[in-house]
Parts: C-alpha cells; structure tokens; sequence
C-alpha cells in the first residue's frame, strides 16, 4: 500500500539520513519515478524532504525533523525476535547481551502482543552449526572486532589455501558470517578483499586510523562478491551411468558434485546424469568412492585416468602385501 511505503521512506530518511532515488526505489521494490511521485505525495503533507543535487546528493529530511511513526506490527515484532545463531551470538560474544535484549523488547511491547511475541521463540530456532561440529579457530576474532569498530589499521599475518603465508596491512571493514564461517571485509592496497578468519594467524592493532569509504555497503557488497565467486568457479562436467542403488546417495553426500540433469532409467536399470565438478580431480576422487557403481561415458580422458589411478591403489597395496609376506 502507498501509505505503507510512505512511511518506509520516512523512517528510511530518519534512519539512514540521506538516500538518493535509485537507492529508495531498490530498498522499496518500485520504480524511481514512484519514488518522486512519493516524495512530492510527503512534500504536499508537510513533511520537510529536501533534495540535494550533485555527486553527493540525495534526499534528506530538514534535521531537526523527526517522526514518531514507531508503533510495531505483530509481525514486524516476530521477525524481531526470531533467535538468531547461538553459535554466532558466542562468536562475537554478545550472547548474554542478546537475552537480556529480548528480554527488554519483550517488556516494551503492548501486553495484548507479548503473549504472541514470546511464543515465537518456541516456533522458529536458527541453528548455523553442521552435524558434525568441526568449529574453526580463529586466534585473533577480538582483535578484528575492536579494530572494525574503533576504525583501526591492522597488519595480519595470513594464511592462503594454498598454505603461503603473507602479511598485510589492512583497513577493516566489517564482519561477515556466511554459515558457521566467519569472513574478514577489509581494504588493502585500495582493493577490497576477503579473508577467512580461521586463516588470520594473528593481527596486530596498528595505531593508525582509517577513514571507511563513503556510502560503503557490506550487506551489498558480500552479495556481490559471492554471485562474482559463484559465476567465475570452474566446471569440469561429466556424463555418467549411475546403479539406481546409489543415485540418492549421490545426490545427499556429494559435497562438490552438483546434479545437472538426471534421466530416466535405461533397460538395464541405470540412470543416466550429467555431473558437474570444479575440477577433473575432484571428478576423479569422488567417481572412485562409488567403484564399480558410476560408469563413465563422457569424457574418454577420464576414463583412463579413474583406470590409472584405481590401478595404482591396486599395485600399492599388493606391494605391502608382499611386503608383509617377506617379513612373516
């Protein structure tokens, strides 16, 4: 409704202090024309938005301006109340600050809603930890935390995925936890990058200071850097024949193969598929696990080297055995 979104745009000004017309109409889901439409709908009810032109323009509200259109709706009050991930409140140590939050929204709320409100946290529980808790090791996650908020300098030593350790100096930006893994934002050499943090084996507090980039997005920013890693991963795909006693099997513990297309069954009884890999070694191994369950069609080159390798496990272990033999 226009009136709903009317006050989104206040509340929205009042908050962020400045937002340019293609900033309002993507938050709001409606075309920028919309939005000058709305802004001269509040203008007209003698609400003070001003725009300001130029690079750095946008609309505002006069500042001594402020509204008090904060009732909450019933379900505005359960989405903020829905638990968040225990395991990342205990990262950032702010569990004990969290209950004791949720406790003063709840007192804060109408009573005829409380009674609802408090029911939510027996409804929904989000729980970011897998099965088998395999929690990394992050030495310096303090460090990183302090340095965010008081805008300090850092200088990491950093450990890649190939094991070369670097050091850097880095202006930190923010925090982001993608799953149970926690990701360092920072700038460095005027490019923003990403760092895991399990991988910082330590972080010094520079006394320098930084300034954050102007109009600096992290929620935007982390969506587009994972659609720009997700579009540039490699694909290494395979045409297989798989035994229907393990096609679920596939489909549940394939941590790097991705399903691209299954067909129906062939008078033999197996299936047909198309695999998708990141790499041709990772093709490899996981075919291998099936043994004699996965049969190749496409590409021949992988035949030979699932042949090849299957050969060698065969050939080092029949060597131990006639080791053994030797020795007995």
């Amino acid at each position: 409704m226009r009136a709903d979104r009317l006050i989104s745009i206040l509340l929205l000004l009042q908050n962020k202090r400045k937002l340019t017309t293609r900033e309002l109409a993507q938050e709001l889901e409606v075309t920028e024309r919309t939005i000058h439409r709305d802004m001269e709908a509040l203008s007209a009810a003698g609400i003070p938005v001003v725009a300001e032109r130029g690079k750095a323009g946008g609309w505002r509200l006069l500042k001594q301006y402020r509204t008090n259109l904060t009732g909450l709706k019933a379900d505005e009050i359960k989405s903020l109340l829905i638990s968040p991930s225990f395991q990342l409140l205990t990262d950032l140590g702010l569990t004990k600050d969290w209950h004791e939050a949720r406790q003063k929204i709840l007192a804060s709320i109408p009573a005829p809603l409380q009674e609802n409100a408090e029911d939510v946290w027996n409804r929904i529980h989000v729980d970011t930890s897998t099965w088998r808790q395999s929690t990394e090791k992050m030495q310096s996650f303090r460090v990183l935390q302090q340095a965010i908020w008081e805008e300090r300098k850092l200088q990491i030593k950093y450990e890649r995925a190939d094991g070369e350790c670097i050091e850097r100096v880095v202006n930190p930006l923010g925090l982001v936890a993608k799953g149970s893994r926690w990701y360092l934002i920072a700038l460095s050499n005027e490019k923003i990058r990403n760092y895991r943090a399990s991988r910082i084996l330590s972080a010094l507090l520079m006394s320098g200071t930084f300034t954050r980039p102007n109009h600096f997005d992290l929620a935007h920013y982390w969506s587009s850097s994972t659609q720009e890693f997700i579009k540039n991963l490699p694909r290494y795909e395979v045409d297989v024949e798989g035994s229907p006693a393990i096609v679920q099997r596939m489909k549940f513990t394939g941590r790097f193969v991705q399903t691209v297309k299954s067909d129906s069954p062939l008078e033999n009884g197996w299936i047909p598929m198309e695999l998708c890999f990141d790499t041709e070694q990772e093709a490899i191994e996981y075919i291998l696990g099936f043994g004699n369950q996965i049969k190749i069609i496409r590409p021949n080159i992988l035949k030979l080297k699932v042949y090849d390798r299957a050969r060698a496990v065969i050939d080092f272990y029949e060597q131990e055995e006639q080791v053994e033999n030797k020795m007995s």
